[in-house]
């Protein structure tokens, strides 16, 4: 019976064995080349969007263990651009994102939720002009060996300040902004 215990085979099995009831960890993914991240508001009734200057974005994410899933977003605010100079201009001032004191913000989730299908809630914290609050990212999670995220959250702008003074007036600018992305993912390094 000893020898039977010893044997290769068996040493191999019970190591497959030990690997598979081991737990999946998260797969780690940087963004990708062709990425996304738009923002959509209103001024006096007429929908604008925009573009920030550029974001970066790391996940790890694994359907099976979402108490494992990490998402980590860098948003640099400067060079936002809406199609319009006078706008841009104006939301680069202390009354929108106050880019002198406020160059970046910072999005971080490690609460995720199953929605069905391939859908999930990523339960986050934005911070944006010093103000932190939580905000939830609904998305899809396309898997491959390149996956893709694309979500939608609204923020609330005057949470964090952004349009304060004469802009805070919501029959202006409403309050909610609506947030898009498609981040297309790659393995870390």
């Amino acid at each position: 019976m000893t020898k039977l215990l010893s044997s290769p085979a068996l040493t191999a099995a019970a190591l497959v064995a030990a690997f598979a009831a081991a737990p999946a960890r998260a797969a780690d993914y940087v963004q990708a080349p062709g990425s996304s991240l738009v923002f959509a508001a209103q001024y006096e009734g007429e929908v604008f969007t925009g573009q920030f200057g550029g974001f970066s974005t790391r996940v790890s994410f694994d359907p099976a263990d979402l108490a494992a899933s990490k998402l980590d977003v860098t948003i640099d605010l400067a060079g936002t651009r809406t199609g319009n100079p006078d706008r841009d201009s104006t939301l680069a001032t202390a009354d929108f994102f106050n880019l002198t004191r406020f160059a970046q913000a910072r999005y971080t989730a490690t609460g995720f939720r199953a929605l069905g299908g391939n859908e999930y809630a990523a339960d986050g914290t934005l911070e944006l002009r010093g103000v932190k609050k939580p905000v939830t990212l609904a998305f899809t999670w396309t898997p491959g060996a390149r996956p893709v995220l694309s979500g939608k959250a609204t923020v609330k702008r005057l949470d964090f300040g952004v349009g304060g003074g004469d802009w805070s007036d919501t029959s202006l600018i409403p309050n909610e902004v609506a947030i898009s992305t498609r981040v297309m993912l790659q393995p870390a390094p």
